[in-house]
């Protein structure tokens, strides 16, 4: 029998059973769920696998004691040949296994790491990158200037009012939710924080002049400070 289905971002096949396939369940879990069939070929069609009833303890066994996870293992057969359908519905918390996550893309498993991987932690819980508060970083360490930029180009924009602004700094950044209890957020350090670049590498603003051909450069110029004072002193180089 050959199995209707074609791999892919929900559906992996596998042969025969080995541990590191619990990365693909983990990936299951972080992504949109699925289905992980053992004892099938690439090509959808059954080929069975042995110690059936051995491998029908150890892999939920398994699948619980590294990951915490209960999916449904169902033994179906094709005649005299036995398969296995892993069942993985998607979870509301990231999935590690043995310390590392993972993700579907398309029909392949792929590590999840740097901010790429924070990003995943912080969506489930309802946070983004922005928003996560900085320790040891106060309102008196911001750039007072980046400040009153802001302040002009809002009234001037007509953002904010001029009862709004005429408020102390500490003031105005809760307002503007730049604070998550007595911590400044990420997006205040970066707007109004004089180094950027001490949290987020590269965290400046570069600029290319071309000639006429748009191949050949003539000059180039990098703009740091906070991202307030960038893209002013950015504008003021155009």
């Amino acid at each position: 029998m050959k199995i209707q289905k074609d791999e892919n971002q929900n559906i992996e096949f596998k042969q025969s059973w080995r541990d590191e396939y619990l990365k693909w369940i983990c990936a299951f879990a972080n992504s949109e769920g699925g289905r992980l069939y053992v004892g099938v070929k690439d090509d959808g069609e059954v080929c069975g696998v042995q110690d059936v009833h051995k491998l029908s303890e150890d892999i939920p066994n398994k699948i619980l004691g590294t990951m915490g996870l209960i999916c449904p293992v169902n033994v179906l057969s094709d005649g005299d040949k036995s398969y296995f359908e892993v069942i993985v519905e998607k979870y509301p918390f990231p999935v590690s296994y043995h310390g590392k996550y993972y993700k579907r893309s398309g029909s392949t498993t792929q590590e999840v790491t740097g901010y790429e991987l924070d990003s995943m932690i912080l969506r489930v819980h309802g946070r983004t990158w922005d928003s996560v508060p900085v320790p040891h970083v106060t309102a008196d360490d911001l750039d007072r200037e980046a400040i009153k930029v802001f302040k002009r180009r809002a009234l001037e924009h007509n953002r904010l009012d001029a009862e709004s602004l005429n408020v102390p700094d500490e003031v105005l950044l809760r307002n503007l939710r730049l604070y998550e209890n007595d911590y400044l957020t990420r997006s205040a350090v970066m707007c109004f924080h004089p180094d950027p670049e001490t949290w987020v590498q590269c965290a400046y603003i570069k600029i290319g002049f071309f000639a006429d051909n748009d191949a050949d450069i003539l000059y180039q110029d990098e703009v740091h400070g906070s991202l307030i004072m960038q893209v002013e002193k950015a504008m003021d180089l155009e």
